[in-house]
């Protein structure tokens, strides 16, 4: 909640008294909220369904959305990336019944005044064949470079 102050001089009161400060809440802002996607599938992509994506590993609340694009050999995902951070996927095994991806965040060694949003980029990995019915895996890693 913010609150807003207006300092406004009170005519007649004590004529030592500075100005007097009068808070009220804010109104609610008049913009649309953000836009949400129905979907975090891309048009053209096709969803891998949730039976088939294992992302235990993940941290809580990160996206678990993945996709297939083309002929079913290109992989999407959702990443997650903040402030001077970013995201990258990576295929780290694929078998005839599991392809295991590493949702990668790199953040940079030096230190550097970054701004503090979270932003989900989608994010796509090449196969070397359509996924078909294999499983997917995934997996988050942090590097600094």
């Amino acid at each position: 909640m913010a609150l807003v102050g207006c300092a406004t001089s009170q005519p007649g009161g004590d004529a030592g008294a500075g100005p007097t400060l009068t808070t009220a809440p804010s109104s609610p802002s008049s913009a649309p909220p953000s836009e949400e996607f129905e979907s975090p599938v891309p048009p053209g992509g096709t969803a891998v369904p949730e039976a088939r994506v294992d992302a235990t590993a993940l941290p809580e609340g990160s996206p678990r959305a993945v996709w297939t694009e083309a002929d079913g050999s290109v992989l999407g995902v959702i990443g997650q990336e903040a402030g001077c951070g970013r995201a990258s996927v990576e295929v780290a095994e694929q078998s005839a019944q599991v392809v295991k991806v590493v949702l990668v965040e790199t953040l940079p060694k030096d230190q550097q005044v970054c701004t503090m949003d979270i932003r989900y980029p989608p994010l796509t990995a090449k196969l070397d064949a359509p996924l078909g019915e294999r499983s997917v895996v995934l997996s988050t890693r942090q590097e600094q470079r």
